[in-house]
């Protein structure tokens, strides 16, 4: 009897896996089984909102970007913000479809490339603001570090398991040399805020990767006198640390950026009846989260919140079942850099961290940040891909369409 259970098990296993296109030997057939769907449709819950958020602060930014016979049109950062996500979403598909050593070497020669053009920010470079962060690339402007962000945590996580085939490796000193070069050529930019997140992501990654705590203790040491000496040393530290902690030099962004999210109450203003974003410095990047809360309320800015707290938490949870110590560090550095970046934007709008110019994943306006956010998305897709029948039943099936004893 068992012998006759065990072949019709097969046969019906075989059935549905025709029937559903489980079968399915090709490259999309065989993402779509092993994708994290949840992980995806949050993701696209993250965009639908960063949509509805642009149209919302479109106007505000086309006001303050408009003078003498220059009119920007009112939905003009919402139109190009559909052109971007455009471009991003099937960026972030095909990425997402790359097996993991391909996605890794991916990140390997992206990781490279880009920390080459961070090189050459300060020699080519236009100055915005009083800053160089961008690179000139015809069609638009091109922001290295950004791009840089998704293939360091790749890169690192290879680099750190390593350590696995060979314990004698000094990877932690290895790992050191690249993180101060990063470090250094951002401090020039001056990019604050993106040093802080290479940074704390290194150490991150650094914990998961099992460093002594005598290292980590040492580290820890070392940023609080890092911090102490950017305070004295460092022009763009000791205004926004004075500025936070003080209130001196100029907090008009902040205080405007908390009276604009506190306008609208619990539900909000309503969807363009928000006056106060007219006088936000960069309503549809920095301070788009200031606008939810304006126009619809702290209600929505909570559940924004919580979305990319499930969706950090859904990640690491789900890499607690993975076996290979590369997908671990690889998938926890990118989803630790995608939390760390929103909650570095949401709590510079609420005035619990000084100005960092930090956009707000998958919601701001931007296309150096849509696009590497895609990639550094895709990456995470690639890496967090599963074989649903490994642990669904005891047969695995193969593409083919047979059922094999695991």
């Amino acid at each position: 009897m068992t012998g006759i259970f065990s072949d019709k098990f097969k046969a019906r296993i075989k059935v549905d896996a025709t029937r559903y296109g489980r079968a399915d030997r090709s490259a999309v057939g065989r993402w779509f089984w092993e994708i994290d769907g949840v992980l995806l449709l949050l993701v696209a819950a993250l965009i639908g909102i960063g949509l509805i958020a642009v149209a919302a602060a479109s106007p505000a930014a086309a006001v303050r970007y408009s003078g003498g016979s220059h009119k920007v049109p009112e939905l003009y950062y919402f139109y190009r913000q559909i052109a971007w996500i455009a471009v991003g979403v099937p960026v972030m598909i095909g990425i997402s479809m790359l097996s993991r050593e391909r996605a890794r070497r991916f990140a390997l020669f992206g990781a490279g490339f880009f920390f080459i053009l961070l090189l050459f920010v300060p020699v080519l470079g236009p100055e915005v603001n009083g800053a160089r962060r961008w690179i000139e690339i015809g069609i638009g402007q091109l922001q290295p570090s950004e791009f840089l962000k998704p293939f360091f945590a790749v890169a690192m996580a290879w680099l750190l398991s390593l350590r696995e085939a060979d314990k004698s490796l000094p990877v932690f000193a290895l790992s050191i040399l690249p993180v101060a070069a990063i470090a250094v050529l951002l401090m020039k930019q001056p990019d604050f805020g993106s040093t802080i997140i290479f940074v704390a992501v290194w150490v991150a990654m650094l914990a998961l990767a099992g460093v002594s705590l005598r290292i980590l203790g040492g580290l820890a040491v070392a940023g609080v006198i890092g911090i102490v000496l950017a305070y004295f040393f460092y022009d763009v530290a000791t205004i926004r640390i004075d500025a936070f902690l003080f209130g001196e030099g100029d907090t008009f962004q902040t205080d405007n950026a908390m009276r604009t999210l506190t306008a609208g109450g619990l539900f909000g203003m309503g969807p363009g009846a928000g006056t106060r974003k007219f006088g936000l410095p960069e309503p549809q990047t920095d301070y788009i989260f200031s606008v939810i809360g304006e126009e619809f309320g702290l209600i929505a800015c909570l559940a924004i919140a919580l979305l990319y707290l499930v969706i950090v938490a859904r990640v690491l949870v789900k890499l607690l079942d993975e076996d290979s110590p590369f997908a671990i560090l690889a998938g926890a550095g990118l989803v630790i850099q995608f939390g760390l970046q929103a909650l570095i934007n949401m709590a510079v709008n609420v005035q619990i961290a000084p100005s960092k110019g930090m956009t707000l994943p998958f919601i701001s306006y931007g296309g150096s940040s849509m696009l590497a956010l895609s990639i550094g998305m895709g990456l995470l897709l690639a890496f967090t891909r599963r074989n649903p029948y490994l642990t669904r039943s005891p047969y695995v099936v193969k593409w083919s369409g047979e059922a094999q004893p695991a």
